[in-house]
């Protein structure tokens, strides 16, 4: 079965880890084309904020599922398996090998996994009456209903937990079931520098962002008319800019507030990641040739 399936590399971490410009160094080692894996850059408009590769990057090699919807829209894990399966066979079309590039564990899971996902249409009357309660308290509720499900999601994004109630609600499952196996033969990668180190790349990425204009990109967002409650919902730095924007706290506290949900989200990214033991952790660029020239000799 492994020989006849498509070959994959994964490269994985938490924020600030400098996957981006790892993926595109090796891309271009092994005529590879990147496919994002990260719930924030698929939308337009979500640049600096989200840490989307820039133009001058993105004519080095090929990127994929960058700029896919309007913010206005919700695009969810099943959208994202559907898209990134496509792209995959279009690059071996090509001849090029798929590269996965991000921090989004469960999008990241669910594609190189086979998790498969039950087709709940929208029940809007639903919706309405969990849309009256605090992301608090669906959290709580998707706990009670669903806790593999609940350690899987930010919970502060309502929604995305109005969407996973929703789905448990409707059809008594608790998390889409897997596959009986992988669609892909995939290596997995991951960069995690310690959490200490971590923490000094995250502030100084931080700083990096305010000062290339992330708070402009906020306000742009907010005059094109998405509404700050979906910025909000999309979580760290459009969340807390746009709370700074509405008055809801001063620069000081944004930028703390900011610093510190970022780690906690460093910290639940790693807490995710350590679970697969396919995870190979590089120590270096060579290393990660090694391993990818090694893979792809494999039958």
């Amino acid at each position: 079965m492994l020989s006849t399936q498509p070959k994959v590399i994964a490269l994985v971490g938490p924020n600030a880890t400098g996957k981006s410009s790892l993926g595109i160094k090796l891309a271009k080692v092994f005529k590879g084309e990147i496919i994002s894996a990260d719930s924030r850059q698929v939308y337009k408009g979500l640049d600096i904020g989200s840490g989307k590769v820039t133009a001058k990057e993105r004519k080095l090699v090929p990127h994929h599922l960058l700029d896919v919807v309007n913010p206005k829209r919700v695009f969810t894990v099943a959208d994202f398996v559907k898209l990134a399966n496509k792209k995959i066979a279009e690059i071996r079309k090509r001849k090029h090998l798929p590269i996965i590039v991000g921090g989004t564990g469960f999008w990241i899971d669910a594609l190189l996994f086979g998790l498969s996902f039950p087709e709940v249409k929208p029940d809007f009357k639903l919706r309405k009456k969990l849309n009256r309660l605090s992301a608090a308290e669906l959290f709580k509720r998707l706990k009670k209903l669903a806790p593999a499900r609940a350690k899987q999601i930010d919970p502060k994004n309502p929604i995305r937990l109005i969407r996973a109630l929703e789905i448990v609600i409707k059809t008594k499952k608790t998390i889409p079931p897997l596959k009986s196996h992988s669609p892909y033969q995939v290596l997995w990668l991951g960069i995690n520098p310690g959490y200490q180190q971590l923490k000094v790349k995250i502030k100084i990425r931080m700083k990096k962002r305010l000062d290339q204009g992330m708070l402009a990109e906020v306000k742009n967002l907010l005059k094109s008319g998405v509404p700050a409650k979906k910025l909000i919902a999309l979580g760290l730095e459009y969340r807390y800019l746009t709370l700074y924007l509405q008055k809801k706290n001063s620069k000081t506290e944004m930028k703390n507030q900011l610093y510190s949900a970022i780690c906690q989200y460093a910290k639940r990214q790693m807490t995710w990641f350590k679970r697969n033991k396919k995870i190979h952790w590089l120590k270096n660029f060579s290393q990660a040739k090694a391993l990818i020239k090694k893979f792809l000799l494999r039958k």
